[in-house]
């Protein structure tokens, strides 16, 4: 005979592969305007998203599914089951962990966009520092005129929380990859490296595995001055983050060299930080493990 866990698993296995909502279409079609401004928004300047010829930036895959601030309310009938499921198992918080894409096909203006969103899977129970739970993915499948174009999976983690007094927090780590983990070596080394495409010249930040000018994969490194200006900021006031003292100022901060990157601002009062402002580099080591680069405003 199987034990309580096995059975657990075994009710929350069957909604795999069962709808999580009901077919849906894009309310637009693919078009050049929603293009720009996404562009515009990221800072995307590659020439493959403007003219005749012109594309969808491949990252805007999950954009052209977006039913707005009214949703879609076609959550399914199993969806809902299995969360009510999970509740009952006690898992009654949620959090969103990771989403992955794939494309396979470029999307190009006109394009009309459907999808159909199914239940992957569900983990077994996982223990995390949040608590005890299973973690739910869901798969969009995106098709442009009938054809699939890419796929969007989204994970959540319903949990029951953690009832013992969680440790002091720490600042979030960074995720380091293949394709930044030279900008965190810099750090590390109190240098703060901007990329540079060697085909054509182009700064970029963060760091990509290619140049968003002219897509080639070559590159290497210049070390940023550490002069800036406040290109414009928010303050954070709720909700509270473990590790973080709201309010304090998040800027989007202009280099010298020309790019931008997000941080943020010490030394001033998080109400006295202005667009304009002028900021320079330092490093600040918040524990053992982990050194950040910020940014102190600089007296006119």
């Amino acid at each position: 005979m199987g034990t309580r866990a096995d059975d657990i698993q075994a009710r929350l296995a069957a909604y795999e592969g069962l709808r999580a909502a009901a077919t849906g279409t894009g309310r637009d079609p693919v078009n050049l305007p929603m293009i720009r401004h996404w562009c515009e928004a990221m800072g995307d300047t590659s020439p493959a998203y403007r003219g005749p010829g012109a594309i969808a930036p491949p990252a805007m895959l999950q954009a052209w599914t977006m039913a707005g601030l009214s949703g879609h309310g076609d959550r399914s009938g199993p969806y809902d089951e299995l969360l009510r499921l999970l509740d009952d198992l006690g898992c009654t918080s949620v959090v969103a962990t990771d989403c992955e894409q794939e494309y396979l096909r470029p999307l190009r203006p006109g394009d009309t966009i459907t999808f159909d969103t199914v239940i992957e899977s569900v983990s077994g129970r996982k223990t995390t520092k949040l608590g005890t739970g299973h973690f739910v993915t869901t798969r969009t499948d995106i098709r442009a005129d009938g054809v699939l174009a890419g796929t969007h999976r989204f994970r959540i983690l319903k949990y029951a929380p953690a009832r013992t007094p969680a440790p002091k927090a720490k600042r979030p780590r960074p995720v380091v990859n293949r394709d930044n983990a030279g900008f965190w070596r810099g750090v590390a080394e109190h240098r703060l490296l901007i990329q540079r495409c060697t085909g054509c010249g182009t700064l970029r930040h963060p760091w990509l595995p290619g140049c968003n000018a002219c897509g080639g994969p070559d590159w290497d490194t210049v070390e940023a001055s550490g002069e800036g200006t406040v290109h414009s900021y928010v303050v954070m006031h709720h909700p509270p983050f473990p590790a973080f003292d709201p309010p304090y100022a998040v800027a989007l901060v202009q280099l010298a060299e020309g790019v931008r990157m997000v941080s943020n601002v010490v030394g001033v009062p998080y109400d006295k930080v202005r667009i304009g402002m002028p900021v320079r580099l330092e490093f600040t080591a918040y524990d053992d493990e982990l050194t950040l680069p910020v940014f102190r405003g600089v007296a006119a």
